[in-house]
C-alpha cells in the first residue's frame, strides 16, 4: 500500500489554491459582476457588502497564491464565521435549510491554513528559500 502521507503537503496546496480560487471569484462577482452579476447586482461602493466583495478579492487571490498565507486566512476564516451569523443563521439554523453551507466550509478551510500554513507551490514558500 502507498503512503499516502508523503502526499499530504500537496493535496494542501490543491486545497489552498483551488479555496483561494473560487473564493476570489465570488470577490469579483459581487464588485465587477463577473462571471456573472449576482441576483441583487452589485452591491453599491463602501457598503457592507462591498467591503466583502474586497476581502474575497483580495483575502482570496492570497490564499491562492501563498503569499501572507496565515494571515489572509485568520482575516477570511474570521469573515466566513461571520457571514454565517449575519446573513444564514438569522434565516434558519441548519446550514442545509439556510444557504450558509459554504460559509462554513471556507471558514474552517481558512483556518486550518491558518495553523498548516500555506504548503508547497506558495510565494511565502518561495520568500523563505
Amino acid at each position: 500500500m502507498t503512503d499516502l502521507n508523503r502526499y499530504t503537503p500537496y493535496a494542501l496546496a490543491a486545497l489552498r489554491i483551488s479555496a483561494g480560487l473560487i473564493f476570489l471569484l465570488h470577490g469579483t462577482q459581487k464588485l465587477f459582476g463577473f462571471p456573472a452579476p449576482g441576483a441583487g447586482g452589485l452591491p453599491p461602493a463602501m457598503s457592507f457588502m462591498w467591503f466583502g466583495g474586497v476581502l474575497e478579492l483580495l483575502g482570496g487571490a492570497l490564499v491562492m497564491l501563498g503569499l501572507f498565507t496565515r494571515p489572509a486566512a485568520f482575516v477570511t476564516s474570521g469573515m466566513m464565521a461571520v457571514a454565517y451569523w449575519m446573513f444564514h443563521a438569522t434565516k434558519n439554523l441548519y446550514p442545509t435549510l439556510n444557504g450558509g453551507d459554504a460559509a462554513i466550509l471556507y471558514c474552517f478551510v481558512f483556518l486550518l491554513l491558518v495553523f498548516t500554513g500555506p504548503g508547497p507551490f506558495s510565494l511565502d514558500g518561495a520568500r523563505r528559500k
